[in-house]
């Protein structure tokens, strides 16, 4: 289950290059994913952004100031959750799991009981313990993590196996939910495989792929080699084409490379923590978004909301019968829709 609490804005050159014209402006939701194991085990994967986003620590509130950062937050997923019958004070939530330790994701675990767990990815003890105010420079408030089991996720390359190119830890033991070590972006970042259905009669298992901010925006891995760009895009927000049909090759022309095959952005010189990991990151998830199986969803991918997708409390196991991921496959086109309406046709 998707839960959208919070609202962020911030420019998009911060993020990608190159910029492209009428969409200078990233306005997208940060999710929080709440998974349900069969047996009752209940756990979410990130927390979106604090309701009360002043209170983070100083040195946060100085780059929201800096970057012009924007966030609005109506409630905090621990609210969402009571208010729709889940006990979490009472301890209904197992464990949350932070993709990492970015604002946007982390929430305020304080407003969970002390017998749910933190996980967490690759070097996040070593690099966030201990928090502010103890540490005056702290990323994170000593109240995300104090009294409570904080598990430090490891990967290693003899023992675990890898899905899709990437290291994988079967967290519930069953085969039902992985963890995925995807670094580059930020110290610890880590995706996570959800298995949604098991396939019968010739069917696929399918799986829904949590992507944290291993992208920002679906131009980021999109199109690729396995999925070009289609002849004909529609366009909803524009009255420019005729049934608002945007020829493919009016995206080519507006593509910095002109190519149907390779995604429409990069990432900004110097914001990933490791460029080279972060770039071999979105090439796994690229392999991913190709497999008719899996619906790849980003934590800030307002796309989806565009196409009706089911929020919290109702259930997106169904992605594939509703055809969440062919619908929404490239509806971030309609970002572009500004800077295509002035491409003369070639």
């Amino acid at each position: 289950m998707y839960i959208s609490t919070s609202r962020l804005g911030g420019h998009m050159k911060m993020l990608v290059q190159p910029t492209i014209e009428g969409h200078e402006i990233l306005d997208c939701p940060s999710f929080s994913f709440l998974v349900k194991h069969p047996s009752g085990r209940k756990i979410l994967f990130d927390l979106g952004t604090r309701k009360d986003w002043e209170n983070f620590p100083p040195t946060i509130l100085k780059i929201f100031k800096e970057h012009q950062l924007t966030a609005k937050v109506e409630k905090n997923v621990s609210e969402i959750l009571e208010e729709h019958g889940f006990a979490v004070s009472e301890g209904a939530i197992e464990a949350v799991i932070f993709s990492h330790w970015h604002y946007d994701h982390i929430g305020d675990m304080s407003t969970f009981p002390s017998s749910t767990a933190l996980v967490v990815g690759p070097g996040f003890k070593e690099a966030f313990v201990p928090g502010y105010p103890a540490r005056p420079d702290g990323l994170l408030r000593q109240s995300d993590y104090e009294g409570r089991e904080l598990r430090e996720v490891s990967f290693d390359t003899k023992t675990h196996p890898r899905i899709g190119g990437c290291l994988a830890v079967d967290f519930f033991g069953d085969g039902s939910f992985y963890l995925l070590d995807a670094p580059g972006h930020a110290i610890g970042h880590l995706c996570a495989l959800a298995r949604t259905s098991i396939g019968g009669d010739g069917e696929q298992d399918t799986f829904i792929f949590m992507g944290g901010d291993a992208c920002h925006h679906a131009g980021e891995f999109r199109p690729t080699e396995y999925l070009p760009l289609p002849t004909q895009i529609q366009l909803h927000s524009s009255a420019h084409w005729p049934k608002g049909i945007c020829p493919g090759a009016i995206m080519q022309q507006l593509h910095h490379k002109k190519s149907a095959c390779e995604p429409f952005y990069d990432m900004a010189e110097g914001f990933a923590l490791n460029r080279g990991e972060a770039e071999q990151t979105i090439r796994n998830l690229e392999a991913f978004d190709a497999a008719e199986n899996v619906f790849v969803v980003i934590a800030h991918d307002q796309t989806l909301l565009d196409i009706g997708m089911s929020t919290f409390p109702k259930g997106v196991s169904d992605w594939k019968k509703k055809g969440y991921a062919e619908d929404g496959r490239w509806a971030f086109l309609e970002d572009f829709s500004v800077a295509a309406s002035k491409i003369t046709p070639v």
